[in-house]
């Protein structure tokens, strides 16, 4: 007993530092990529830029330029719109596609394992090749979404070059590019389900849609919350689908302008606007995840809490 008491604290300290050893490279990477550009984002949002070097601290005067001062307050509220109206369309038709496709795999029609590799093939693509490879599907001469609009006697707009479909244009490319991942989510919150709730609901009548709404879609709240805030944190942080099928300035129009590349034409420049402002770039990116954060802790509570209720 004595031996043991003694080998006790050298086991523990012993697996305290082989704990300590598998968390370091994680810890290592987190601070360098994660927490440290956020200290420097919140540092550099206080100062006033000349060039590439820091000037005068100057508080919250560019957290007011982005927020109150024309024409950046502009800029920063119409991106801000464009990003709210990319959540609610991929809610609607990403994720509500998505909870059909997966209600559709549930049922184990014939090919259903093919068409599980199928929707979400198109998730392992690089953002880069579905970009330009919507681009080239949308162009409007040789494009062949408008060829096969032709075969109907339809003349297809310019789809990234118009005001009215560009944006639309690039949530479509974007469904395109993720549904397959909230079908999987979905997918294996429903079999989680077991079959005999679903039997007896049949054998009582109940058709598709009211299992659908009245069964399915309860009992996988927690899949339903894990879809919903990525889909949140996605919207707001879209960067690379804008950029590549439009341009950094958000044409046509603005039309396609986000936060994030807002953001990055303030504190990086463009090559139409010239300017390159840090200080104000950092307040909005501090903005930025300031936004994201509450609305996602909070959207977590609340959907949290649902789940219990249900």
């Amino acid at each position: 007993m004595k031996a043991d008491w003694r080998s006790k604290p050298f086991h523990l300290s012993r697996r305290s530092l082989w704990i300590a050893f598998l968390l370091a490279p994680a810890a290592v990477i987190m601070m360098t990529f994660v927490v440290w550009p956020l200290v420097s984002a919140l540092q550099l949002s206080f100062f006033r830029f000349e060039g590439l070097k820091p000037g005068d601290f100057v508080w919250f005067e560019n957290f007011y330029k982005v927020l109150f001062q024309s024409p950046f307050r502009d800029a920063t509220y119409n991106a801000f719109w464009h990003n709210i109206v990319v959540f609610f369309a991929l809610m609607v038709l990403e994720n509500g596609v998505a909870l059909l496709i997966a209600y559709a795999l549930l049922k184990e029609l014939p090919g259903h394992r093919l068409h599980q590799v199928i929707v979400f093939l198109p998730v392992v693509l690089s953002a880069v090749i579905v970009g330009f490879l919507w681009k080239l599907l949308l162009h409007p001469l040789f494009g062949v979404v408008n060829a096969a609009l032709g075969l109907f006697g339809i003349m297809g707009p310019a789809w990234l070059g118009s005001e009215a479909t560009a944006l639309g244009s690039i949530v479509f490319a974007n469904v395109w590019h993720w549904i397959g991942f909230p079908a999987l989510v979905l997918l294996a919150g429903m079999q989680r389900i077991s079959r005999e709730v679903l039997e007896a609901a049949r054998l009582d009548g109940a058709g598709d849609w009211t299992i659908l709404t009245r069964i399915v879609w309860p009992l996988i709240a927690p899949s339903v919350t894990i879809v919903t805030v990525l889909t949140f944190i996605g919207s707001f942080n879209w960067f690379e689908l804008p950029l590549l099928m439009a341009d950094m300035e958000g044409s046509p129009g603005r039309s396609t302008d986000v936060l994030a590349l807002y953001f990055y034409r303030t504190a990086f420049g463009s090559v139409t606007s010239g300017i390159q402002d840090f200080g104000q770039g950092s307040a909005l990116a501090v903005l930025m995840f300031l936004f994201v954060g509450a609305v996602t802790f909070i959207a977590l509570k609340f959907l949290r809490s649902r789940e219990l209720e249900i």
